[in-house]
């Protein structure tokens, strides 16, 4: 058979990882297409187009035998992943039958190309390699693969790379996002699921394969050890998971570290570098809320497809307790062989993965029993947790704020393939009654710590593990501090700790509920300004040219209490309504006669979005995205866009994103601080790294035609770390409150805090007047100035005066310092001359999650 298998040298016509080439997507695909129609031992699968329409490939190598009942090997991967119910001979039968299933996932990053670029080589020697090791591991093992998790970014460093090759600018970074909308954060869409790419993933992962290792293959600096294998988590640890999980995660790691060492691989280390409790939203570290053990590698990097060399005084360590010996290049337990520098090449990233690609496949083979045991044990031991503990079941109402977007979170668990129930019948719990419809957790499942961790409340540890010795705080894991999702849409969540019993059904999917036009109306319609679905009925039917009203007051029609804010639609538009009603999910209510109330007329405002280079700006993506899904259209600003002024004429709203003061005017004054931080963890030291079309930069010459856009009447709207920009450059009344404060003594790392809405103020239409906000570390606090023209400075959210008992500043997270939040705020409307300034403490379009905060912005983008 091996004879007919053509090889990744003979397709390609290089070695994969070879000097200065790349293996693009497009031929990538048809590569592994001939091989599954030259082998009976690989099964490729088109997923469906990525977000610009490339495939999406799932790709499994096993045993001819094993293919071909592959739909029952998925089965039983599905009963071990949930076996309540299963006596102790099924469970038996099926560890028996069953076959570890591993996935491994490449260059999710798309310039860490090692893993995309090794996977042909693996394949070929899974499908080829005849001797008793790798019969073994197609016998006992099912070989999953997303062979590229990030097709287009792949086809974009392909291409730019071959655009400057033999340049001064050869290998390097990417100016813009190497995803349309996420770039790095693609790893941080694990319970958002809002990229089409992270549909693909969870349903192979929740639905469908239920595999038990996820390794995914990354990418780190130039200077760091050479590779980082197995599950390179540090303390502090991630409640709620089955222990178990963390010792599998060692167990794999030592055996690919030991096939390393064995093939005479300098520079690996295992078993640090992450904090276990972090970056819950990457795909490969929620797996352990899954029982799913998930590892990581992490590569040294090569400027791409060029070699770099590396000087042995330049060697040094990454975040974490990596550092305390990786910089004296220091033997130690877990790093026994330093690398002591000279030229790296993608070759020796191909090499080392593929190594440790196939000891994870050796290591599950020999152990297949093991493996599937594992899982079951886990799945057991979790949902016996999930019973005894509390609270012992989690409750959504359809009493909600938003039912819609209550709704899509319910979704959501459901997708990530958490057990959710809907009560059938009103069913009470401590005298308390909950009504039919309501969905119900039970927290005695084998997913108990993923529901735990995305819907209860969470304290972040602050000991020794997370502050250094000094007392500053660690930033949680890269990421946030809280991942308690339903906080972040805006949903209310009853945790309930007594035990109780009702009528209860499982749902496997959650359908919006169709909405419906009561009646009909002379006099025009009215529905909900409270739903975030209704602004894109709004924009639906504004695109279509019907009037549109939004009620400034409280009022009641039908009996229905409906707060400012509520939109009108005129009787002209029922055609146009008509066509929408059903599959908006919103009620319209008939008006039998003129409202009597206050309203104003509103329109789509003409809205332009600023979009910089130096990377990309992912905070600016995920806003484009938002916008796309509630219908708002934008125009997308360039540099030059900005610069040549006359922006009154185009645009009635320009948005700024959170985003630095350095990048957003590219001033070099600005930028050597960014240098010197964060563009030195890029790679990127200078302006000149980059061709110089793309070296951003808005200066003086842009910050003024900014400035005249709003003294002639625009809206500027400016998110997060982006509002030190505007209150610099403009000249506002306001302060940041906790700029430039010590970790020590002010803190907030993501977390979920509590703040009170102006919900009579327009841009605060919609809102609850109790809400919460993702707070970021680099979220601004505002002060407004004493001056003769404070009126001119409208708060429209602000935080709690002082200490509340019955409501504290914060819900979920860690936070330090909060006096220095108390009474600030976090929403400013602040006018200049005929137009204003509205400063947005926090990102309300972050990673697309943060539903419970869309509408400050949405209000801000119709008039």
């Amino acid at each position: 058979m091996s004879n007919k298998i053509t090889s990744p040298e003979q397709f390609f016509g290089f070695q994969m990882g070879a000097d200065k080439k790349i293996a693009r997507w497009d031929k990538i695909v048809e590569y592994f297409n001939l091989l599954d129609e030259q082998s009976d031992r690989i099964k490729v699968v088109n997923l469906g187009p990525s977000t610009e329409g490339h495939p999406m490939l799932l790709v499994a190598v096993s045993s001819a035998e094993n293919i071909k009942n592959i739909d029952y090997l998925k089965e039983v991967n599905g009963k071990l992943d949930d076996p309540r119910g299963l006596s102790d001979t099924e469970v038996d039968t099926l560890i028996k039958d069953g076959k570890a299933t591993i996935l491994q996932s490449g260059s999710m990053h798309a310039e860490e190309l090692g893993g995309t670029q090794m996977m042909p080589e693996l394949f070929y020697d899974l499908l080829t390699r005849t001797d008793e090791e790798a019969e073994r591991i197609r016998g006992n093992v099912i070989s999953l693969f997303f062979p590229c998790a990030n097709p287009d970014g792949n086809i974009m460093v392909c291409d730019y790379y071959e655009k400057y090759l033999g340049t001064e600018y050869e290998g390097n970074r990417l100016p813009w996002l190497y995803h349309k909308y996420c770039g790095h954060d693609n790893n941080r869409d694990a319970y958002g699921l809002n990229m089409v790419e992270s549909h693909y993933w969870a349903k192979v992962m929740y639905q469908e394969w239920y595999p038990h290792v996820w390794q995914d293959h990354h990418h780190w600096g130039f200077y760091h050890p050479r590779f980082l294998v197995g599950a390179p988590q540090a303390e502090p640890v991630m409640p709620y998971c089955d222990a178990l999980g963390l010792r599998e995660g060692a167990w794999y790691g030592a055996h690919m570290a030991y096939k390393l060492e064995e093939a005479g691989k300098k520079g690996v280390i295992t078993g640090v570098q992450f904090q276990t409790r972090g970056l819950i939203a990457g795909q490969s570290v929620m797996t352990l809320l899954y029982n799913v053990s998930g590892l990581l590698t992490e590569s040294a990097s090569a400027k791409l497809a060029t070699p770099v060399y590396v000087h042995p005084d330049q060697l040094a360590g990454g975040e974490g307790p990596i550092r305390r010996f990786a910089k004296k290049r220091q033997a130690q337990v877990n790093f026994p062989h330093p690398w002591s520098g000279g030229w790296w090449r993608l070759r020796d990233v191909v090499e080392q993965i593929k190594i440790a690609s196939w000891a994870m496949l050796d290591m599950a083979a020999r152990n297949k029993e093991t493996v599937l045991r594992n899982r079951y044990l886990k799945a057991i031991r979790q949902t016996e947790r999930g019973k005894k503990g509390k609270p012992y079941a989690y409750v959504i109402t359809p009493a909600q704020h938003d039912p819609l977007t209550a709704t899509k979170l319910v979704g959501k668990l459901a997708f990530l393939g958490i057990e959710v129930k809907r009560a059938q019948k009103e069913f009470s719990v401590d005298g308390v009654k909950y009504p039919a419809g309501s969905y119900v957790i039970f927290l005695a499942q084998p997913k108990m710590a993923a529901v735990k961790t995305l819907l209860g409340r969470t304290a972040y540890l602050d000991n020794e593990w997370t502050r250094s010795p000094d007392g500053t705080p660690v930033r949680p894991g890269q990421d946030l501090a809280t991942d308690t999702l339903n906080e972040l849409m805006g949903v209310s969540v009853k945790p309930i700790d007594s035990k109780f019993e009702g009528a209860f059904e499982v749902i496997k999917e959650v359908k919006k509920p169709a909405g419906k036009l009561v009646a009909e109306s002379k006099s025009g319609y009215i529905f909900d300004g409270r739903l975030n679905d209704s602004f894109k009925v709004v924009n639906q039917l504004l695109s279509k040219g019907v009037t549109i009203q939004r009620v400034d007051e409280a009022v009641t029609v039908g009996g229905e209490s409906l707060p400012a804010g509520a939109f009108l639609i005129s009787a002209d538009g029922e055609v146009a309504l008509k066509n929408i009603a059903a599959d908006s999910g919103i009620k319209f209510s008939p008006l039998d006669k003129k409202l009597d109330a206050k309203t104003h007329k509103i329109k789509q405002l003409r809205v332009g979005m600023y979009q910089r280079y130096w990377g990309g700006n992912m905070a600016e993506g995920w806003t484009e995205w938002t916008l796309e899904q509630f219908g708002f259209p934008y125009t997308i600003l360039k540099d030059a866009d900005i610069k040549k002024g006359d922006l009154n004429k185009n645009f009635d709203v320009i948005i700024l994103a959170d985003d630095s003061t350095a990048l957003i005017t590219g001033e070099e004054k600005d930028l050597e601080k960014w240098f010197e931080t964060r563009g030195k963890m890029m790679g990127i030291t200078s302006a000149k790294y980059y061709p110089p079309e793309y070296r951003s930069s808005l200066g003086e010459e842009g910050t003024k035609a900014l400035k005249s856009f709003v003294e002639e009447g625009g809206t500027l709207l400016v998110f997060n770390e982006a509002c030190n920009y505007a209150i610099e450059k403009f000249g506002l009344p306001v302060k940041n409150a906790v700029k430039d404060i010590s970790n020590k003594d002010y803190f907030c790392p993501g977390s979920t805090l509590n703040l009170t809405v102006d919900n009579c103020h327009s841009l605060g239409y919609g809102m609850p007047e109790d809400s919460q906000v993702l707070v970021l570390a680099s979220s601004p606090v505002f002060g407004v100035e004493p001056s003769s023209f404070s009126e001119q400075c409208q708060i429209v959210v602000r935080y709690p005066e002082e200490r509340d008992p019955e409501r504290s500043l914060l819900q979920s997270g860690w936070l330090i310092g909060e006096e220095k939040m108390y009474g600030k705020a976090a929403m400013v409307s602040a006018k200049s001359g005929k137009g204003k300034v509205v400063l947005t403490g926090f990102n309300p379009y972050f990673r697309g999650q943060t539903h419970g905060v869309f509408k400050l912005a949405f209000n801000c983008l119709l008039s």
